[in-house]
C-alpha cells in the first residue's frame, strides 16, 4: 500500500499524482471519492469561507479528482468511480445546510457521469451513509445523534465495516450492471 497526498484543491497536483499511480501500475481500476467535512452552524452562524470549504472538498476535490482519474479509465475501457454521499442528500438536516448542499451535489454528479461514462464500461454509483461510528460523527451533539438513531429500522448506528462492504461491493464484478446509484 502506498500512500499519496496531494492537496485535493490543487488539479495540477491531483493530476500529476494520478498520472504517477498510473505510470507506476498501468492501470487504474477503482477510484473513491471519500474525502470529506462537515458542520452543524445554522446559516447565520455560518461564515461564507466556512461554506466554501465544505463546498471545496466535497465538490470541487471531487470534481478535479475525478477529471484526473476519467482520462485514463477511457483509455483502458474500464473502471469503477464511487462517490460518498450522506443520507442527509436525501433528507436534508436541521443545522450546517453546507453539508446537505454539498452532498445533493454529489448525487447529481454521480448519476450524470454515470450517464456520460457508461459507454467507456465505466460505472459511477455513490453511497449515502446513515449515521456512523466516525470521528465526524463523535463531533456531533448527542441530542442530535440520539432522535436519528430511533429512526434507523436495526436501532443501531453504522460501523465504518458497514459502509466499506457496499463500496467493496460496488468496486467488484458482482455489481456489473450497476452504475447511476445512490
Amino acid at each position: 500500500v502506498l500512500g499519496y497526498y496531494p492537496d485535493l484543491n490543487n488539479f495540477e497536483e491531483v493530476e500529476k499524482i494520478i498520472e504517477e499511480v498510473y505510470n507506476k501500475y498501468g492501470k487504474i481500476d477503482v477510484l473513491i471519492n471519500n474525502a470529506g467535512m462537515s458542520a452543524n452552524k445554522k446559516i447565520d452562524e455560518t461564515s461564507i469561507d466556512e461554506f466554501n470549504k465544505i463546498i471545496d472538498l466535497n465538490v470541487n476535490a471531487m470534481f478535479y479528482v475525478t477529471k484526473a482519474v476519467v482520462p485514463y479509465m477511457k483509455k483502458q475501457n474500464s473502471g469503477v468511480i464511487l462517490n460518498t454521499s450522506s443520507m442527509v442528500s436525501i433528507y436534508g438536516q436541521p443545522s450546517g445546510v453546507g453539508y446537505p448542499t454539498s452532498k445533493f451535489a454529489v448525487n447529481g454528479f454521480t448519476k450524470s457521469l454515470a450517464r456520460e461514462l457508461g459507454s467507456f464500461n465505466i460505472r459511477v454509483n455513490a453511497v449515502a451513509p446513515g449515521i456512523t461510528n466516525t470521528d465526524m460523527v463523535a463531533n456531533l451533539p448527542k441530542e442530535m445523534i440520539e432522535p436519528l438513531i430511533k429512526t434507523i429500522p436495526l436501532g443501531r448506528i453504522g460501523e465504518p465495516r458497514d459502509i466499506a462492504n457496499a463500496f467493496l461491493f460496488l468496486a467488484s464484478d458482482m455489481a456489473s450492471y450497476i452504475t447511476g446509484n445512490i
